[in-house]
């Protein structure tokens, strides 16, 4: 099971990395956000199992700084997006 938890987290981060990179508007960018948060909370999940207290500690931070991307790129919709401008 840890073993399809650390593929999940590691492909899943690859490809919200591929997707927020290419910044291709700002619906898939924030989608690049929930991908990323899905790959950041499985790295937690397999870092408590596997007891890398560092590892878990890195991935919740990553999840607070994905959910503000989700809010800024998703929610925030009517607002100029500095980088935008």
């Amino acid at each position: 099971m840890q073993d399809m938890v650390q593929w999940f987290a590691t492909l899943t981060g690859i490809a919200a990395a591929v997707i927020v990179s290419l910044n291709l508007g700002r619906k898939l960018t924030g989608y690049g956000f929930i991908v990323f948060t899905a790959s950041s909370i499985a790295w937690v999940c397999f870092a408590l199992q596997a007891g890398e207290t560092p590892l878990a500690i890195q991935n919740v931070v990553l999840t607070v700084i994905n959910i503000v991307g989700i809010y800024r790129w998703l929610i925030l919709k009517g607002q100029t997006n500095n980088a935008e401008a």
